[in-house]
C-alpha cells in the first residue's frame, strides 16, 4: 500500500507532510470509529494545518488513505470499484475533521450514499487544537442517512463492528429481490421535461411501457422540469446528486433518463457512479435485441446498437490504458478505449455489407411479386396499437401478437383472399414511436422498403389510449420523414371494446366509421350502406368482437376507384365473407 497524502497538500512543508503520512502507523480497534489517541492527532494536525485532515479506514482498523483538504471541505481519492453483492459497503469508513464546529454536512451525507461508505465521521475542533465531539452517520435502506447522536471522541461508545453488520442485514432483508422479478435489472426512471412540453405524463407512462416490455423493475421514477436541459449532467449537478443518492437508496441497478443523454453527458453522468447509465434509446434497442429472431432483424439490431454505442465508449479503468506496441513492443500503441472503436468501426463496415447483400434479396422477390399483379397493402402505426393482431383476424395467420412494445421487428405478409377471385398482400411492419432514434431508421430499411412499395398504407390507432392524437400525429411526421406523405392510406381505430360508449360515439361522429369485425354471425350483419358525410352509424363496443376495429378512411390523395375499393374491403371485412 502506497502511504500517499492525497488533496490539498499545495503549501504544505515537508515535514508536516511527513507527520500526515505518519499517520499511517496508526492502528484502530475494529469496535471502535475512531481511537482517542488518532482523534488527538487528527485535530492537533488540522489545527496546525488550518485544514480538514481525512482518514479511510477498513474494518481491520488498518489507515487505508489519508488526505488533506482546505478550511471548508476534504475532496476523497478514487479508491476503486464497490464490493459485490446484495446490500455490501465498501468496507471502509471516512473519519475527518470540522474546523467550524459544525456537524455532517450535504458533502458529507452525499460522499457516504455515492461512495457506499460504511459511516462518515466528523471530529469538531476548537481553535487549540482538541476534539471536541464526534458525529457518525450511516445508511439506511429506502431512507436518508441516519445521524447518531454526538457523542465525546475521548470514549465512543458506538460498536462499529456491531453497527455495520446490522446496517448490512437491513440492506440485505431490504434489497432482497422477489421471485417474481429475478432476472429482472432494478432501474431508477428519470424523465426531464425541457421547456413547457405538455406531453410529459404521456412520455412517462410510455417510459413505464418500454421498461415492462423489457424486462425492467421500476422502482421510483424522478421528474424535473428545466427550461433548457443541462450541457454537462442534462439536469445539472445538484439534481444528478440527488438522482444518484436515490438510486443507492433503492438499491438500482441502473438509472434510465428521457431523453436521450448525448455522449458527453453519458460519459459525465458514469464517471459520477458505478450504475449503469442508460438512455431511452438504448432502452429501446435493448428491447429489439430481445425480440430479434430472423437473421434480417439480429443483423439490424447489431447495426443500430453499434452505431449508437460508437461514440459514447469510454474507457473507466486506466490500469489497462495500454495493451499493445508496434514491433517488439515499440511505442505507445493502441488505448483499450482506441482498439474497441476500431473494432466497432469494422464491425459496422461487415455488417452494412451483410445487409446490402440482403436487400438486394428482397427487392428480388419484391419484383417478382409486383409482376404478378397483386396488390400489397401495408400495416403502420404506433408501437402495441394492435396492427399483428388486426393481421392474424383478417388472414386467420399465427403472427405473434402480445400487449407488449415493439413484439414484431421483421415484416410478416400474408395472403388476402376476396371475392370475385380478388387477392392481396397485408404486410405487418414494426411499430413506429415519438421521437425515433435515427440509428433505428437508418437500421430498419426492409420495413420501409415495404412501406415504399405498398399501394396503401392502413395507419392502425389504438384508440383506447388517452394520447391517441400525439400518437397519430407522430407516425404522421415520421411518414412525412420517410418521404411517404403522399402514399394513399387509411386510419384505423382498434381497440374500440376498450374504450367508453360515449368516447365511441364522439369518436364515430367526428369521422367516417366502418365497423370491421363483428362478433355476431356473418348472416346477421348487414352490409352497410356508406354516406359521405360527417357522422356514420352509431356503435356499441359491446357487439364487437375482440379487438374491435373502427376504421376511418381519412384517405390522401386516392383516385376514386382506389377510394371504392377501399370501401369494398372494410365492406367485406364486415360482411364475413374472408376466404
Amino acid at each position: 500500500m502506497s502511504e500517499e497524502v492525497t488533496g490539498n497538500t499545495q503549501g504544505l512543508k515537508a515535514s508536516e507532510i511527513k507527520s500526515l503520512e505518519r499517520l499511517y502507523r496508526r492502528r484502530v480497534a475494529p469496535t471502535d470509529v475512531v481511537s482517542p489517541e488518532l482523534a488527538t492527532q487528527l485535530a492537533t494536525l488540522t489545527a496546525e494545518l488550518h485544514r480538514q485532515v481525512g482518514l479511510l479506514i477498513d474494518r481491520r482498523g488498518a489507515i487505508q488513505h489519508v488526505m488533506v483538504g482546505d478550511a471548508s471541505k476534504i475532496v476523497l481519492p478514487d479508491f476503486g470499484r464497490i464490493r459485490g453483492g446484495s446490500g455490501r459497503f465498501r468496507g471502509l469508513r471516512l473519519v475527518h475533521t470540522h474546523l467550524r464546529g459544525e456537524s455532517l454536512t450535504r458533502d458529507d451525507l452525499t460522499d457516504l450514499a455515492l461512495l457506499r461508505l460504511d459511516a462518515v465521521a466528523a471530529i469538531t475542533v476548537d481553535a487549540t487544537g482538541r476534539p471536541l465531539k464526534l458525529f457518525l452517520a450511516h445508511m439506511q435502506p429506502d431512507g436518508p442517512a441516519i445521524e447518531l447522536p454526538a457523542e465525546n471522541p475521548h470514549g465512543p461508545k458506538t460498536n462499529f463492528i456491531e453497527l455495520i453488520s446490522r446496517v448490512e442485514q437491513q440492506f440485505g432483508r431490504a434489497h432482497r429481490v422477489a421471485a417474481t422479478d429475478r432476472g429482472k435489472d432494478r432501474a431508477l426512471l428519470v424523465h426531464v421535461d425541457i421547456g413547457r412540453s405538455r406531453d410529459s405524463d404521456a412520455r412517462v407512462a410510455e417510459l413505464r411501457e418500454l421498461c415492462r416490455t423489457a424486462g425492467v423493475k421500476i422502482l421510483d421514477v424522478m421528474v424535473q422540469r428545466r427550461p433548457e436541459a443541462d450541457p454537462k449532467f442534462l439536469v445539472g449537478r445538484g439534481k444528478l446528486d440527488e438522482i444518484l443518492l436515490r438510486a443507492m437508496q433503492l438499491g438500482a441497478e441502473a438509472v434510465i433518463f428521457d431523453p436521450d443523454l448525448t455522449p458527453g453527458q453519458a460519459r459525465a453522468i458514469s464517471d459520477a457512479t458505478e450504475v449503469k447509465v442508460l438512455d431511452r434509446t438504448m432502452l429501446i434497442l435493448d428491447i429489439f435485441a430481445q425480440h430479434a429472431s430472423s437473421r434480417d432483424g439480429k443483423l439490424q439490431v447489431e447495426l443500430a446498437q453499434l452505431r449508437y454505442t460508437l461514440p459514447r465508449l469510454i474507457e473507466k479503468n486506466t490500469m489497462m490504458s495500454r495493451l499493445t506496441g508496434g514491433i517488439g513492443g515499440r511505442g505507445p500503441g493502441e488505448t483499450k478505449l482506441e482498439i474497441n472503436r476500431r473494432r466497432a468501426r469494422e464491425r459496422i463496415h461487415l455488417l452494412e455489407k451483410r445487409l446490402s447483400d440482403l436487400a438486394d434479396d428482397r427487392r428480388l422477390r419484391r419484383r417478382r411479386r409486383g409482376e404478378r399483379d397483386v396488390p400489397i397493402i401495408a400495416i403502420c402505426g404506433y408501437t402495441n396499437a394492435g396492427k399483428s393482431t388486426l393481421l392474424n383476424s383478417l388472414t386467420e395467420g399465427d403472427a405473434l401478437a402480445a400487449d407488449k412494445l415493439f413484439a414484431t421487428l421483421d415484416p410478416i405478409s400474408r395472403r388476402l383472399r376476396f371475392p370475385q377471385e380478388r387477392e392481396v398482400v397485408i404486410t405487418d411492419t414494426v411499430g413506429f414511436i415519438r421521437d425515433l432514434p435515427k440509428e433505428l431508421v437508418a437500421a430498419f430499411r426492409a420495413t420501409l422498403e415495404e412501406m415504399e412499395d405498398a399501394d396503401l398504407l392502413v395507419h392502425v390507432v389504438d384508440a383506447s389510449d388517452p394520447d391517441r392524437d400525439q400518437q397519430i400525429r407522430a407516425v404522421e411526421a415520421i411518414l412525412s420523414d420517410l418521404g411517404l406523405s403522399e402514399k394513399p392510406r387509411i386510419l384505423v381505430f382498434n381497440k374500440a371494446d376498450k374504450i367508453e360508449e360515449a368516447d365511441a360515439d364522439a369518436l364515430a361522429r367526428s369521422v367516417f366509421v366502418v365497423p370491421a369485425i363483428f362478433h355476431a354471425p356473418s348472416t346477421s350483419v348487414q352490409r352497410m350502406s356508406y354516406c359521405a358525410g360527417p357522422t356514420g352509424p352509431s356503435m356499441n363496443p359491446e357487439t364487437f368482437a375482440v379487438p374491435c376495429v373502427i376504421v376511418a378512411p381519412r384517405v390522401l390523395n386516392v383516385t376514386p376507384s382506389l377510394k371504392s375499393g377501399c370501401f369494398a374491403m372494410a365492406a367485406n371485412f364486415s360482411s364475413g365473407t374472408l376466404a
